[in-house]
């Protein structure tokens, strides 16, 4: 416990010279501003939103400035100005959700533009020309994914274009009659 002094009438007359740390708010202000607007990045998840937060909460604190008394806690009270209006600002943010008497549904996608029915039908596809005999497959192969024509696929496999014909008609009635390609499709 401290016992309280009395001092002479002249020392009291003489101005008491308070040394603060940061003797003006714009000392203060270029001195912290990096460390405070990490802070408000800490808080936005956005430089420009955190600029504009630590602006505000600077403001906040030049116009509280001659009313703090502890000039060393200032780092404090500018991160509960960046706190309390970041809550505000959150609190205030406007949400456009509106109660309505039927909830609007998406057009439903159909099968031709759904990535996943793409693929699945592709995947049938391949198991479906896998189940064809070896010389049927190879001429579907050649004809439809490689884009050969029927002479460039006769030449390839070293038979003739009827051949080729009558062959890849057989593989195209048997893909047609495929039970799981049915199933896809559907």
């Amino acid at each position: 416990m401290t016992t309280p002094v009395c001092t002479s009438a002249s020392d009291a007359a003489a101005p008491v010279t308070q040394t603060l740390p940061y003797p003006s708010f714009s000392s203060y202000m270029r001195a912290r501003q990096p460390a405070l607007l990490r802070t408000a990045r800490s808080l936005t998840g956005n430089s420009s939103d955190a600029e504009d937060l630590l602006q505000t909460a600077l403001a906040k604190t030049y116009v509280a400035w001659e009313r703090i008394e502890d000039h060393r806690a200032l780092d404090g009270y500018v991160r509960r100005a960046l706190l309390n209006t970041r809550t505000s600002q959150w609190r205030k943010r406007k949400v456009d959700e509106f109660a309505c008497e039927e909830l609007p549904e998406p057009d439903p996608v159909s099968a031709a533009d759904d990535p996943a029915e793409r693929q699945a039908l592709r995947d049938a596809m391949w198991r479906a020309i896998m189940r064809l005999p070896a010389r049927q497959r190879a001429m579907v192969v050649l004809r439809y994914y490689e884009d050969l024509s029927e002479v460039q696929t006769a030449e390839v496999l070293g038979v003739s274009v009827g051949t080729v014909k009558s062959a890849v008609s057989r593989a195209l009635g048997k893909l047609r009659d495929d039970a799981e390609l049915e199933l896809v499709r559907s």
